[in-house]
């Protein structure tokens, strides 16, 4: 029988086949860089950066710094440079990067675990204050990020924070940045299992390791033993969460490949359970996979999520056992769903001593150098003088005896910080914005800042739980994918035809419970002047319309898109 001619493989299926044959994996063979960032990483290290900082450039001034270290190198430290003032949207894709530069930096603060002793947050406020013009807002990562910083300053605010053992090292940049970690670890009451072992040893072992400081891109971790998930596991390149095992006890399920951006992809599962001391082998064989085998040719390809769609969980563990770790992990469990939405901490809750811990929140993480010392003394009037940041833009103070809870509650909320915030307070969070951030379309923080206030006035009774995520742009660094309510930053037009700041509008998203993204409806876009109108119609729909207890993400799910719009 005569064999039938093969068709032609048409020129889009031979492109889509070979896609991966030359993504620019190391274990590959493929050290060749593929493009600029690869090869600025390979012609020197960015910890390398500092001493330049240091000796050259500290001295002579921003113009003197190397247009490769300024745009690349100097994030291994936590240094972007910020968006120079009174450039609109519409040029953010426009403009070269020069002409975005302003002469001052936004710096980073990485606090692993979100652990600050009243001590270091004191010099945190007191560098603000000193060197970023008051600025220090608090991020969904649990750093803190400073603005106007001059490169001048740089070698005395290092010195200042390594003094309190405070670090800027790999804050950004294509390194493991800040490892996430439970704000009450080894307090709460109803607590699995304490991670705060693994996260030192993970940091001793990896950061500012130039085995680990040249990765496709940017690797984020968590670890937290919260039955509440608390660090946004979901959305994590590796996160480690609290299980118990049925037969070998309390430790963790580890997860893999989650991050949002423009391609969002919740995290998967890999079936194993992990004990505490073994996490940091883990998460070592993790970075170490993602470093070898991570896809360096496209950026917009270079995360650990893209890896792992393609691998799929069974051959990620596979060669995560057979290659790195030289053994086989241990089947577990998956984490029980959190009885309860709010992930924040905020309030008053017993912790395991029998004192507490108070949690509180500012506005859309939008904080002052001079508020952040004032924290500082309350908080060490007190408490043990021991600090928590969360990955929801809160702060939370610890060991609070019971007869000092008034007293503490008062002081912060002379500062405008609410321990019984509002739902719109509460679950508001906002990315940097068009203020600073060189990616930015829209203004974020003082948007959201008044749109609390807003709804606060508009819907004094609304008592649900409901999460309002702001960024000005597509990048997700708010997390607008996951959030009840999801606002992400463009240009739109408004009912005359100009051109102003507005939002896409992302609904029902959510982590936890039923983890997923927010649906789009088609067309569905608000300015920034009209949201307070847009928000308040559409929360006063789910009011009307939910069904007995349901969730807002849930109604947001079966809901009309007349009734979202």
């Amino acid at each position: 029988m005569a064999s039938t001619p093969e068709k032609p493989t048409p020129a889009a299926s031979r492109r889509k086949t070979g896609r991966h044959r030359g993504e620019g994996q190391w274990a590959a063979g493929h050290m060749t860089p593929l493009n600029a960032n690869e090869q600025n990483k390979k012609d020197d290290d960015g910890l390398n950066v500092r001493t330049r900082i240091e000796t050259i450039y500290a001295h002579r001034g921003f113009d003197s710094i190397d247009g490769a270290d300024l745009r690349g190198r100097m994030r291994w430290w936590g240094l972007y440079t910020q968006r120079k003032p009174g450039i609109d949207g519409g040029k953010t894709a426009i403009l070269e990067p020069e002409e975005l530069d302003d002469k001052y930096f936004m710096l980073r603060v990485r606090i692993d675990g979100g652990r600050l002793t009243t001590e270091q947050l004191r010099v945190i406020g007191e560098i603000s204050q000193e060197f970023a013009r008051g600025t220090a807002d608090l991020t969904d990562r649990q750093n803190v990020q400073y603005h106007w910083i001059r490169i001048e300053d740089m070698p005395e605010i290092w010195r200042r924070l390594e003094g309190v053992g405070l670090s800027t090292t790999e804050a950004c940049g294509d390194t493991p940045r800040v490892i996430l970690g439970s704000p009450v670890a080894g307090i709460a009451e109803d607590e699995i299992i304490d991670g705060t072992p693994a996260i030192e040893e993970i940091h001793r072992r990896i950061i500012g390791n130039k085995a680990f400081s040249n990765l496709p891109r940017k690797f984020k971790s968590a670890v937290s033993g919260s039955p509440l998930l608390d660090v946004a596991h979901e959305i994590n390149d590796i996160a480690f969460v609290g299980v118990n095992h049925p037969e070998h006890g309390p430790g963790f399920d580890l997860w893999v490949g989650g991050g949002l951006s423009t391609n969002p992809k919740i995290g998967v599962r890999l079936g194993a359970w992990v004990p505490l001391d073994e996490v940091a082998d883990v998460h070592e064989g993790v970075i170490s996979i993602f470093r070898d085998y991570g896809y360096r040719r496209l950026r917009t390809r270079a995360r650990l999520k893209f890896l792992v769609a393609d691998w799929g969980p069974e051959k990620f563990r596979r060669v995560l056992e057979d290659e790195y770790l030289k053994r086989t992990l241990v089947d577990g469990p998956a984490p029980e769903q959190p009885v309860q939405q709010w992930r924040d901490h905020v309030g008053v809750h017993r912790q395991q001593d029998g004192r507490f811990y108070v949690g509180f929140a500012p506005r859309v993480g939008r904080i002052d150098g001079a508020t952040l010392t004032k924290i500082a003394d309350v908080a060490a009037a007190h408490g043990s003088g021991r600090l928590r940041t969360t990955v929801e833009q809160k702060m939370i103070v610890l060991d609070v005896e019971e007869d000092r809870i008034e007293s503490l509650v008062s002081g912060l909320e002379a500062l405008d910080l609410r321990v019984n915030p509002s739902p719109f307070r509460r679950g508001t969070m906002a990315c940097t914005g068009i203020e600073f951030c060189k990616l930015a379309i829209v203004e974020t923080k003082a948007r959201g800042a008044s749109l609390i206030d807003e709804l606060e006035r508009r819907m004094p009774e609304f008592d649900q739980p409901v999460t309002i995520n702001i960024n000005g742009c597509p990048n997700a660094c708010a997390r607008i994918q996951v959030a009840d309510i999801g606002l992400k930053g463009q240009l739109v037009l408004d009912d005359e035809g100009n051109q102003v700041e507005g939002f896409q509008v992302h609904l029902g998203g959510a982590l936890g419970l039923e983890p997923g993204f927010g649906r789009k409806v088609r067309g569905l876009k608000v300015t920034s002047a009209e949201l307070p109108d847009y928000v308040e119609r559409v929360l006063k729909r789910f009011e009307a319309e939910r069904e007995g207890d349901e969730r807002f993400a849930t109604w947001a799910a079966r809901a009309s898109e007349e009734a979202l719009s």
